[in-house]
């Protein structure tokens, strides 16, 4: 019996701890002669590809580099769910997959495309308590495993969850809050599992949740000094916001930090400099603002770093130059983001991509926007990292009406015409307008 193309798992860079090379893995198109286990057993769909997805684990583990399934350092912060496993190394009837040890089993998992999770959350009771848990992502994570998902709000449009690997669009339930928040103007952030909606309700500010474990939104624990118009990002499980306003309109510089894992905000030390309308972004394991205004009239062309160890900001000057035409109340935040640790700006007055040079503190053109930006000073345009591409998502008006237009940009690519932007995806009945938008790569 052969099987061909049974799993599909996602390409991703895989590298070992001290090794600067790293190997593409992907077992697409393995072929299995003979697997070990019996598929004509009553198993279900989702149960035989997995027994598949084991005998290629067992019997093509050497295509993903040596000591990648290292038991001792993969679960070295990770304590198996209690499935019924003997002690004495036998799998039990009670395991996630009959026959099947857990630890392989989770292993393979953890090498599946996310979105087959839900399905496979479906099997049983065990199941969904593993995917719900959030232990896959834990593992997925030590593995160096990685699926980038678009989280995006239209004018027309909901949230909807967009997977490039299978160029799927998935609609997210609707968020229970009051409709003041629905109509307000709101921030977004993607934090471990989580996606995180700041606005604003009829009792003041508030943030939604949304669960990528549970698939449901809940109430997100408020900030210690609650504001919109702030500059934020993430790293892995934390994310940092800084400045914004607060409430009474008070342009702020202080800072907190958020663990998606344990749910709680920290206040962090405050800023040199107050400013809202600014932008944040992680590079190089710090934490950056720059942009925005100090005042309701004065614009900061200056940056400020924090680094996290030392818990320090370190100011820098002229590290986003002023733009020269249009009020700087109108322009929308800076729209940074960062591939491979390397920043690039979209400029809203110019169309243009720009190149930010660390050791001289400037910026360079590499390519103009696939969109344009200055019609309405940067805002309802979306220009973010996803994976090593950059990502713009913009609206187009044409013949069959407005589409949201998703492109993407490869800087390392040289294979690739510099000047030409790869379509990933075109969203009809979304109007022309991207009020929110949001990378969670997990």
């Amino acid at each position: 019996m052969v099987f061909r193309d049974i799993i599909r798992e996602p390409k991703v860079k895989v590298g070992r701890a001290g090794c600067d090379s790293s190997v593409m893995v992907g077992l697409q198109n393995c072929v299995i002669l003979h697997p070990t286990v019996n598929l004509e057993q009553d198993l279900g769909p989702f149960q035989k590809d997995l027994h598949v997805r084991a005998y290629i684990y067992n019997n093509h583990s050497e295509n993903v580099g040596i000591g990648l399934f290292e038991r001792e350092s993969l679960y070295s912060d990770y304590e198996p769910m209690d499935t019924g496993d003997n002690r004495d190394g036998q799998a039990s009837e009670d395991s996630l997959v009959p026959g099947l040890h857990d630890d392989a089993a989770i292993d393979i998992l953890a090498w599946s495309c996310r979105s087959e999770y839900p399905n496979f959350a479906r099997l049983n009771k065990k199941f969904k308590a593993l995917i719900e848990s959030g232990c896959l992502y834990n593992v997925r994570r030590q593995l160096g495993v990685i699926e980038h998902w678009i989280y995006l709000a239209c004018i027309l449009m909901p949230w909807e969850a967009f997977d490039p690997a299978s160029q799927r669009w998935m609609r997210l339930p609707r968020m229970p809050c009051d409709e003041c928040f629905t109509y307000a103007d709101k921030e977004s952030l993607a934090v471990g599992t989580q996606l995180l909606v700041f606005g604003r309700e009829l009792l003041g500010f508030a943030v939604w949740m949304y669960s990528l474990l549970t698939h449901d939104w809940s109430r997100c624990p408020p900030m210690n000094l609650p504001r919109c118009l702030f500059g934020s990002s993430s790293l892995g499980e934390i994310a940092i916001v800084a400045g914004g306003s607060d409430k009474n309109g008070c342009i702020m510089r202080s800072a907190e930090l958020y663990n998606s894992e344990l749910g709680t905000w920290v206040t962090l030390p405050d800023m040199n400099l107050p400013r809202k309308l600014c932008s944040g972004f992680f590079m190089d394991g710090k934490f950056y603002v720059i942009g925005g205004m100090s005042t309701q009239t004065d614009c900061l062309s200056c940056g400020e770093e924090y680094n996290i160890e030392t818990r320090t900001w370190r100011r820098i000057e002229n590290m986003y130059p002023l733009p020269i035409a249009g009020h700087p109340a109108m322009r929308s935040p800076p729209l940074v983001a960062v591939v491979n640790n390397q920043l690039y700006s979209a400029d809203q007055a110019t169309n243009e991509v720009k190149s930010y040079n660390k050791i001289n503190n400037s910026w360079s053109v590499v390519k103009r926007l696939p969109v344009r930006a200055d019609s309405s000073n940067g805002w309802g345009l979306a220009f973010k990292a996803c994976g090593s591409s950059l990502l713009v998502i913009g609206g187009h008006r044409g013949p069959q009406g407005e589409v949201i237009v998703l492109h993407t940009w490869d800087p390392q690519d040289r294979s690739m015409d510099r000047a030409e932007w790869n379509v990933l995806a075109v969203k009809e009945r979304a109007g022309a307008f991207v009020a929110n938008c949001a990378v969670m790569g997990c």
